[in-house]
């Protein structure tokens, strides 16, 4: 998954300078906030209870596992020389909606006949599998993966620096610092609002505050950024939002604390394995660079926005005895 992580943090980074760019030669037009994408629970629920409101503010990237969807189904099938449809590909994730995700039909290609991805597996359900079947996760023998990109990389686990769902506010930053005001190497201070799942850092130039971005974490701080919006007291440029507290890596899917632990201290210890982890840096995947230029017609082309990008659709309400207010 590193190589779609890393094309889908390249291509966000892109996105957020391009709409920086269009709402200073547009002010009225609704550019930004830009808000992250990656996370399916977050846009299920502004697709059904903010619809075309919310829609035009968030991220058109696709998230790392439809990108890697659109990479198998439609680049490995290539290098395999068979159908899409003849590989079944499956993802392993510490979320449910990332089943819902999956079965969008915006990910569904008729003319290739089948999903980008074709089976979600939890963490929950494996450890569930495991159990069923009498057989301890360590017991099982290590064996190497399958490298299917010629030289290029290897296949090793890493880490993006910043958040643990992607450090997509990290990297953005980051990026758009340099591009748009020349800043390089600038420091990264988060400072908590209401609670830790509610943090914002800024860019100050010349005494005055040019980017504004924050990681909104949980439903209730996603409902306290979208009611700012929708007031027009919203000042960030671009904000992180997951819908689980702490983050992807405390995911509805993610397999529970053992007797006697706390849900926050795991989430403490998957934090620092997470943070042992080889660095990744995107701009430096020769894999990447090399997807771009041999199977998506270089950076900024036609075909690459048709590949790793999507779009989001107001989802109407229907008024059914489960949700109407008696």
């Amino acid at each position: 998954m590193t190589v779609a992580e890393d094309l889908s943090l390249l291509e966000v980074q892109q996105e957020f300078v391009q709409r920086y760019q269009e709402q200073q030669n547009n002010p009225a037009a609704k550019h930004l906030p830009m808000l992250a994408s990656s996370c399916p629970g977050w846009v299920c629920y502004a697709e059904k209870t903010h619809g075309s409101f919310i829609l035009p503010y968030i991220s058109t990237t696709k998230s790392p596992q439809q990108i890697m969807g659109s990479l198998v189904k439609q680049h490995l099938s290539k290098l395999k020389e068979v159908t899409p449809a003849e590989i079944y590909h499956v993802t392993f994730m510490p979320c449910y909606d990332k089943k819902l995700e999956a079965s969008r039909e915006d990910f569904y290609s008729d003319i290739l006949n089948c999903h980008d991805v074709d089976c979600v597996i939890t963490a929950i359900e494996l450890e569930q599998m495991l159990e069923t079947n009498g057989i301890p996760l360590s017991d099982m023998p290590n064996i190497d993966l399958d490298w299917p990109w010629s030289s290029e990389g290897s296949p090793m686990v890493r880490r993006h620096t910043g958040s643990g769902s992607g450090g997509y506010a990290d990297h953005v930053f980051l990026y758009a610092a340099e591009q748009l005001f020349g800043q390089s190497d600038v420091p990264l201070v988060y400072k908590n609002l209401r609670n830790p799942d509610f943090r914002e850092v800024t860019l100050v130039k010349d005494g005055k505050e040019v980017l504004k971005f924050a990681i909104a974490n949980g439903f209730r701080n996603i409902q306290n950024l979208v009611q700012k919006l929708k007031r027009g007291k919203s000042l960030y440029h671009y904000v992180e939002v997951m819908a689980c507290p702490s983050g992807c890596l405390n995911g509805g899917a993610q397999i529970r604390p053992v007797s006697g632990e706390s849900s926050r201290e795991l989430v403490q210890q998957l934090e620092q394995l997470y943070a042992e982890l080889p660095q990744a840096i995107p701009t430096e995947n020769k894999l990447a660079n090399k997807l771009y230029a041999d199977w998506l017609d270089g950076k900024d082309s036609d075909k690459a926005h048709a590949v790793l990008h999507t779009g989001y659709h107001a989802v109407e309400k229907t008024d059914i005895a489960l949700n109407i207010k008696w």
